[in-house]
């Protein structure tokens, strides 16, 4: 569950869309997105650290490594690698890997739950102390399921440092560390096979 909220945070950072009637303020925040997705999402790579907290009642953690459509992911329960054609995920506790087609919301229950658009959102962004808080917040009769988006990034660079995001009237605070852009090597997504030989394998993408 942990990566399905962090991947859709961060997704929050990744489509800007072009308004009509926009402020002042409403440019800027975009602006500042921008540059932040570009620093996730571009072609240079990135990694962070990542805890999240759903108002105390479930806590998890772990790191993403991201590329254009590659992803590597590694929690307490499970490792998972997408070369961007095929993903892999590794559940430790059942010995058990469970290969999907790359884009499949069936690799777990999570993936077609969030879907949305960000015309939906109004976007401000405010100084927080040494910070930037960027806020979208979801306009009238808009049926996504994400109410308000929070994103802390620095002044300087714009990169991510934490993120609060309410979907229904819940909240999900995920705090951001290690965070590092670019130097991500392309053989980071490459399952490595012969770690899991005497494991289970369990092909999904026919499913």
């Amino acid at each position: 569950m942990g990566k399905r909220i962090v991947l859709l945070v961060l997704m929050t950072l990744q489509i800007l869309v072009a308004g009509a009637e926009e402020t002042a303020n409403e440019k800027q925040a975009r602006r500042i997105f921008n540059q932040a997705y570009q620093s996730v999402f571009g072609n240079q790579g990135s990694t962070l650290h990542y805890d999240i907290n759903i108002i105390g009642l479930y806590k998890t953690s772990g790191t993403i490594w991201l590329k254009g459509k590659k992803q590597k992911f590694v929690d307490e329960r499970v490792s998972t690698w997408n070369d961007g054609s095929t993903a892999y995920m590794a559940y430790r506790k059942k010995r058990e890997v469970q290969i999907h087609a790359a884009n499949s919301d069936k690799k777990d229950k999570y993936s077609g739950k969030f879907k949305f658009s960000l015309d939906d959102f109004n976007y401000s962004i405010a100084e927080d102390g040494d910070e930037f808080l960027l806020t979208l917040k979801q306009k009238k009769h808009a049926k996504g399921t994400i109410k308000v988006v929070k994103a802390w990034v620095t002044k300087k660079g714009y990169e991510p440092l934490r993120l609060r995001l309410k979907v229904a009237f819940i909240w999900t605070t995920v705090k951001i560390s290690n965070f590092r852009s670019g130097g991500i090597s392309d053989s980071l997504f490459i399952f490595p096979r012969s770690h899991y030989s005497d494991w289970r394998f369990i092909d999904k993408r026919n499913d």
